[in-house]
């Protein structure tokens, strides 16, 4: 074999063996329900003490996006993270996303589902509550 024959069946390995890797962790996820257990998915969906909040690693524009769609749903009053209000302090996007994001996951009936905000939201089982800002149940 000339080395430039070598070079591409080494590479065309390379791209086989990423692609089983890929696969074989894709096909993990989906038996496993997307990285939770069993009992978290039940719990989740049946509402239980749980709370939807955004991913502090989420970037901004993604968060203010999870917020302008939450405030915007029936059954969602972002007032509460308007300035003076009881949840603006503090006063992060992480936080108000978050808020906003629990409100429409209560209001939508904290299904998984309700929490994805394309994979920006995660569902938690304390109670993020923080100082006068209480996250409805």
């Amino acid at each position: 074999m000339k080395c430039a024959e070598k070079l591409l069946a080494l590479a065309f390995l390379h791209l086989a063996f990423s692609s089983l890797l890929c696969f074989a962790a894709c096909a993990d996820t989906r038996r496993r329900g997307n990285g939770r257990n069993q009992n978290q998915n039940q719990k989740a969906s049946s509402g239980g003490n749980t709370w939807c909040i955004a991913k502090p690693s989420t970037d901004n524009s993604r968060l203010n996006v999870n917020i302008n769609y939450s405030c915007t749903q029936s059954g969602v009053d972002c007032r509460p993270i308007q300035p003076g209000g009881a949840c603006y302090r503090p006063n992060t996007i992480v936080s108000h996303a978050s808020y906003a994001m629990n409100l429409f996951y209560k209001a939508a009936g904290k299904n998984t589902w309700n929490c994805h905000f394309n994979g920006t939201g995660i569902i938690i089982s304390v109670d993020p509550s923080i100082g006068s800002c209480n996250y409805p149940m």
